[in-house]
């Protein structure tokens, strides 16, 4: 599906009187609607950064970007908007979205061992991976596994990761998937 098509599935969802599995029960529809709310935030502020905007511009080749990922993740709420204002500055750059938990190509792109989203998959015209990224900033993802070594609460994880994307404002997303993209130019 198009990024679009990934924004109304999401706003459909978030406004469905009937929602499906698993967006009908409550935590799932709760989830949806704050990661539209962030969702349409970060498109609205667009922070992407001169640098990252020139090292998309220097992209020569088509790609395709496959994200897989879901509208109830929290961290999907922060990356799928900046990946895919990203993808927007350059026509070689085509994004395509997979719902990690229907037909998606997770199984290729564990984190370990786990299903963890997003995840982005970089592929030249003959279908070959450049590479792949996520499911979170390294930064965050320190942050996750430091906490949940300290066995703090699932409440208070999402608390901190919320915390650092505000903070950070994409910074670290466009920063590593513009250094791939840089490392794959060379």
């Amino acid at each position: 599906m198009t990024s679009q098509e990934y924004f109304d599935l999401t706003h459909e969802i978030v406004n469905s009187k009937n929602p499906q599995t698993p967006y009908d029960e409550p935590d799932y529809h709760q989830y949806t609607v704050m990661n539209e709310t962030r969702m349409k935030r970060w498109l609205k502020m667009n922070p992407i950064t001169e640098e990252t905007t020139n090292i998309i511009h220097s992209i020569s080749q088509p790609q395709t970007w496959i994200l897989i990922t879901e509208p109830w993740c929290g961290d999907a709420a922060h990356i799928v908007p900046i990946l895919h204002l990203m993808s927007q500055l350059n026509a070689r750059i085509t994004l395509e979205i997979q719902l990690r938990d229907s037909n998606s190509e997770i199984e290729k792109y564990l984190t370990n061992g786990t299903k963890s989203i997003p995840v982005l998959i970089v592929r030249d015209t003959h279908g070959e991976d450049i590479f792949h990224w996520g499911p979170r900033p390294k930064a965050a993802q320190d942050i996750y596994l430091e906490l949940k070594a300290q066995q703090m609460d699932s409440d208070e994880i999402k608390a901190s990761i919320q915390n650092f994307y505000n903070k950070d404002k994409s910074l670290n997303i466009q920063k590593e998937v513009s250094a791939l993209i840089k490392t794959q130019a060379n």
